[in-house]
């Protein structure tokens, strides 16, 4: 909270400038009324009526009460930088695992390829997945450690953030990830995508040994902070690494207003990037390593409370508690934050005329004939 009170937003840069111009133009009414009337009390009265305090604390007070107001909601704001920009977006890009589900995925169904046990599919998945932090990941090898499978120390790790691991499994190349993934290094994939479950596959050496489909339970709280959202005015977008099936069922269920699948982390920054090139001022929520990027390319990056380190310290804006409800919550509370400081300055503005001008007239009123 400290440093967040420490960086000023736009609009409370303004008012200190205004301030200062208003300073410095009581300062000049003040002298010049010595000059004509030469009764000091008469100039002191025009400095104190015609300070600019009001101006001044009006920002950053109405900034420090809505970071209050975020924080007793469960909203941490890094700053009244990122709530201007918030108050002025008009798309929302949401992600999808973890963000929009709980990420606590569940394997629905191990597909084997003919030849290949049920068992030994999952006991590859589960020691390639065995350090991963990917959601469908730790569904495979809870499952594995459900069935009490044997797993292996996997070599030569490595991650592919959107699409897949590619590690040593009983000293053979073992691949794990999305079809696009498995299938451009060199591995045959000839099952069509038709399911609404996210599908890992998982090849060794140059063979395909299987699929393993998973589900994730949307939030409950998802589509009651969507339709909040579109109250709003704002257009909700949803981006995935998923598959378009898999996209097309949450988005269905959801009610956003578009959405883009089989997006890499490359993908999510520049679907971003095209976003603001069209003139959309983009709020990316998210909770992964795969949304960091876009998140800090966006207007105001959103993390979710449990995500990964890496998003929690691109965004501007954590929400702790997983609840998207909270989102709507900090964008309503950006909103008013603006328009009570916009609507101080402006009815400041007549006030502080009229304390310059009366004080002047009043001592004016009461010079000696000439």
């Amino acid at each position: 909270m400290e440093q967040a009170e420490q960086r000023r937003a736009p609009v409370q840069r303004l008012a200190d400038k205004l301030a200062a111009y208003l300073v410095c133009f009581a300062l000049g009414a003040a002298l010049f009324t010595l000059v004509v009337t030469h009764d000091l009390r008469s100039t002191i009265s025009v400095i104190i009526v015609a300070g600019a305090c009001g101006v001044a604390a009006g920002a950053p007070l109405a900034i420090w009460g809505a970071l209050g107001q975020a924080a007793r909601h469960g909203i941490i704001v890094k700053g009244g930088l990122y709530l201007e920009r918030l108050s002025a977006v008009d798309t929302v890009v949401l992600d999808k695992t973890g963000t929009l589900t709980y990420g606590e995925a569940e394997v629905r169904a191990i597909v084997p390829e003919p030849g290949v046990p049920e068992d030994t599919l999952l006991t590859v998945a589960a020691s390639a997945e065995r350090f991963s932090e990917d959601p469908l990941g730790r569904a495979i090898v809870r499952k594995a450690e459900a069935k009490n499978l044997p797993l292996e120390e996997p070599e030569d790790f490595r991650y592919l953030p959107g699409q897949g691991i590619h590690c040593w499994v009983g000293h053979l190349p073992t691949l794990i990830g999305s079809r696009d993934f498995v299938a451009r290094l060199g591995i045959d994939v000839i099952d069509p995508q038709s399911s609404s479950f996210a599908e890992v596959f998982i090849a060794q050496g140059s063979r395909l040994l299987g699929k393993i489909q998973i589900s994730d339970a949307t939030r409950r709280s998802a589509a009651p902070a969507v339709r909040s959202l579109q109250r709003s005015k704002l257009s909700v977008l949803l981006m995935t690494g998923d598959s378009i099936p898999i996209a097309q069922a949450v988005a269905s269920e959801l009610g956003v207003n578009g959405f883009a699948a089989g997006l890499t982390p490359h993908g999510k920054l520049e679907r971003i990037r095209e976003l603001q090139a069209a003139g959309r001022r983009v709020v990316m929520v998210g909770d992964g390593i795969n949304d960091a990027p876009a998140m800090v390319e966006s207007h105001v990056g959103v993390a979710m409370g449990a995500g990964t380190g890496i998003a929690r310290e691109s965004a501007g804006i954590i929400l702790l508690g997983n609840d998207l409800t909270k989102f709507s919550e900090v964008v309503r509370i950006a909103k008013r934050c603006r328009r009570v400081i916009l609507s101080n300055l402006l009815a400041r503005l007549p006030w502080i005329w009229w304390e310059l001008f009366w004080p002047c007239a009043e001592c004016f009123i009461r010079l000696p004939p000439l």
